[in-house]
């Protein structure tokens, strides 16, 4: 395998992209623009849990997804409303933006997915919506998956939008898989597998049915007819399926989570992830403790639970002064959104959950 220098501190080398011979996509930059999207007190909207306006971006705007639609690029991001509250402790809402470069960003007003008496309340709030990763799907539908978080458990959920601006709710993704056995157990971040065509990742079947990536401390692989209610793979024993899990001693020693929709390649199933290194024992040496890079892994397209291979090191970490401040002070580059725009794949990522980053791979 050859050997891929840190994003950290090194320059970076040209790669191929997923077109050519190479399973990975690096060769990442920074651009001085960075970061592309902060807090912002002058956006409020009536919050109907809250009764009362609320500056629904006053505290942290972070972890976004996003996709292509019309030479634009629309940007689905998180935003935390109460700066004085501790983490985890406030009530997140998703915002969209759109951009015609995919660097400078103009944000719709009020949130477009946000907790309300609508059903589903008692798995968004208080804690909110949060983490949004969004693919288009064959039939020109958009697909978001989002962690509905109570202050009680996360729970992966799903909904549905043919505008990006209007969105339909389905609830927690795995709510009628076995009678509920898996609903009440936590869950994060759906990566589900694209395939890039007329450049623009669309949600692709494999053997049949869509697939994604999910969880936090391992990495799952569940299955679905529609993208909106999932069946997770399990062992022999009926507990879930750890298709891939931490390595000890590496970037990610203390977790695994997926970050942008998974890429069907040529050479296989390409799944760019969240890493956090452990503090203490088993940590790597080579990151700071408790610090989120990025990696790769590549599963086999005929099996896709099987593990072919593992980038060595990550393609991404905390460089940049405002990506090791914030709320997460130890550095974040949280990535979540991955598009193709002119000629670019560009890269989306959350900064010490406080701000929106980006990277840049031009051809």
């Amino acid at each position: 395998m050859k050997c891929y220098l840190v994003f950290l501190c090194f320059a970076l080398m040209p790669l191929a992209n997923l077109s050519g011979q190479s399973e990975w996509l690096t060769g990442f930059e920074k651009p001085s623009q960075n970061p592309i999207m902060i807090a912002d007190s002058a956006y409020s909207f009536n919050c109907p849990m809250e009764k009362k306006m609320v500056q629904w971006q006053k505290a942290d705007v972070f972890n976004p997804g996003a996709v292509v639609r019309n030479d634009t690029v629309f940007m689905l991001f998180r935003a935390e409303d109460n700066p004085d509250a501790i983490l985890g402790g406030r009530t997140s809402r998703i915002g969209l933006a759109y951009s015609t470069d995919g660097l400078n960003f103009t944000k719709f007003p009020e949130p477009v997915l946000y907790p309300r008496e609508d059903g589903f309340q008692e798995w968004d709030y208080p804690g909110g919506v949060e983490d949004p990763r969004v693919v288009e799907m064959p039939d020109g539908t958009y697909i978001m998956m989002y962690t509905s978080w109570n202050k009680d458990v996360a729970r992966l959920s799903s909904a549905s939008s043919k505008d990006l601006r209007n969105w339909t709710k389905h609830g927690p993704v795995f709510k009628n898989f076995q009678n509920g056995k898996f609903l009440n157990i936590w869950s994060k971040s759906g990566s589900m597998v694209t395939e890039l065509r007329n450049n623009r990742l669309i949600a692709k079947k494999v053997n049949g049915k869509f697939l994604m990536y999910w969880g936090e401390l391992f990495v799952n692989l569940a299955q679905s007819d529609d993208g909106i209610d999932w069946e997770p793979y399990i062992d022999n024993t009926g507990e879930l399926l750890h298709v891939f899990t931490p390595t000890i001693g590496e970037f990610d020693s203390h977790l695994t989570e997926p970050g942008p929709p998974a890429i069907y390649t040529k050479q296989g199933i390409l799944l760019l992830y969240n890493g956090k290194n452990l503090s203490g024992e088993g940590a790597s040496t080579k990151v700071a403790e408790g610090t989120y890079c990025g990696g790769q892994v590549l599963f086999d397209k005929e099996d896709p639970s099987k593990l072919i291979k593992r980038l060595p090191e990550p393609f991404i970490c905390p460089s940049l002064p405002h990506e090791k401040s914030g709320q997460y002070e130890a550095g974040t580059t949280f990535i979540e959104g991955l598009v193709y725009f002119k000629k670019k794949w560009i890269l989306y990522y959350g900064t010490a959950d406080s701000m929106v980053g980006v990277a840049l791979k031009t051809e």
